[in-house]
């Protein structure tokens, strides 16, 4: 297939820092609002089973259990789950297990490990960078129709915005892999909606398709790495085969089997609504401040920013006690963007003063 006029932006030489993440940012003694992680205990139903595992960690794991619960979550077949370390390894099995694709396309801005683990596997990546102006909706159409491997976030960090299924479902087509990073599709919801608005997670009749999720963001996971990918089991099977043996460990099956439970998927959704409320307060109170912008209608964990000066304005912030991540990491963004987590209403209304009085210094 001819290529078509490329709308990809061209890499220069001030590149994008992909390596950097927000727990670089929430270093010990400040006020985290740079990373997305939720900092509830877990509750006793994911606690105890992972404790349990700790009398038994002399055994290999034994995944079958944990993809199998995976797979009924969401009425697939367990040759369609593959576990894996976090959503971040699931990047880099694709990466290394689709070395031939020709030309694999990133949509941007997003979270920067998908295009990293391409890199750091010899590909070479195009972009197609969303539209601030435009709330960086997704128009299916910039993609170039011979990409062959397309990766994009719903929703996506850093914008938190949510494409509709049917949108991202444009995407895919014989011939091409498309994976969609739905890790922060849990914290989503929708009025009348009884699960995750937009989520691809259930379709089998897209071809192509993977789905990237993680069990790190909603229940405070990130330090024992949980993830899954969902997809044709002939797709699987050869990201599989990059994988290295036993990579998912005992006590994260255990929390990968709690987590797709019934019990877990309706406490899911109450933390989704309760997450809703306290992102409306974080957005109105964002609204009073003269200069911010807050980019479309936040649908995840997180806010996106603009307001000038941002560089300057998060080192302040940092002086006074304050982590919120810097937006000049993620390709087209630039140092006027910020990203903030969405935290309980007392911490909100005491980040909105200091902002304020941050701003007016």
């Amino acid at each position: 297939m001819p290529d078509q006029p490329s709308t990809e932006a061209p890499l220069t030489g001030a590149e994008p820092d992909l390596a950097h993440h927000g727990d670089a940012e929430a270093t010990a003694g400040l006020i985290d609002l740079a990373v997305n992680v939720r900092r509830a205990r877990p509750p006793a139903w994911l606690a105890d089973p992972i404790a349990a595992t700790l009398t038994d960690l002399a055994r290999y794991p034994d995944p079958t259990p944990a993809r199998a619960a995976v797979a009924g979550r969401h009425r697939r077949h367990p040759n369609e789950v593959l576990l894996t370390a976090g959503a971040a390894e699931g990047f880099v099995l694709i990466a290394q297990a689709l070395r031939g694709v020709r030309r694999p396309v990133v949509v941007h801005p997003q979270f920067t490990e998908p295009e990293a683990a391409l890199r750091a596997a010899g590909h070479t990546v195009d972009r197609v960078l969303l539209d601030p102006a435009d709330d960086f909706r997704l128009d299916p159409s910039r993609v170039p129709a011979d990409a062959d491997l397309v990766m994009i976030g719903n929703p996506t960090n850093p914008t938190s915005v949510l494409h509709p299924a049917e949108t991202v479902a444009a995407l895919a087509r014989p011939g091409r892999v498309l994976v969609v990073d739905e890790a922060f599709a849990d914290t989503t919801i929708a009025a009348g909606h009884p699960g995750e608005p937009e989520s691809l997670a259930g379709r089998r009749d897209l071809p192509g398709l993977v789905v990237v999720r993680s069990l790190t963001k909603t229940w405070g996971l990130a330090g024992l790495r949980i993830g899954y990918l969902l997809g044709a089991p002939e797709l699987l099977s050869r990201l599989a085969a990059v994988q290295p043996l036993w990579a998912v460990s005992t006590p994260a099956l255990a929390a990968a089997s709690a987590c797709a439970s019934a019990v877990a998927v309706q406490a899911e959704r109450a933390i989704a609504a309760d997450l809703a409320a306290d992102r409306d307060h974080l957005v109105a109170r964002l609204s009073d401040l003269p200069g911010v912008r807050v980019v479309g209608r936040p649908a995840s964990a997180f806010v996106l920013l603009h307001l000038p000066g941002a560089t300057a304005i998060r080192a302040a912030l940092r002086e006074r006690g304050w982590a919120v991540r810097r937006g000049d990491t993620f390709p087209g963004l630039g140092p006027d963007w910020l990203r903030v987590a969405v935290r309980d209403r007392n911490t909100t209304d005491a980040f909105i003063d200091v902002l304020r009085e941050t701003m007016e210094a």
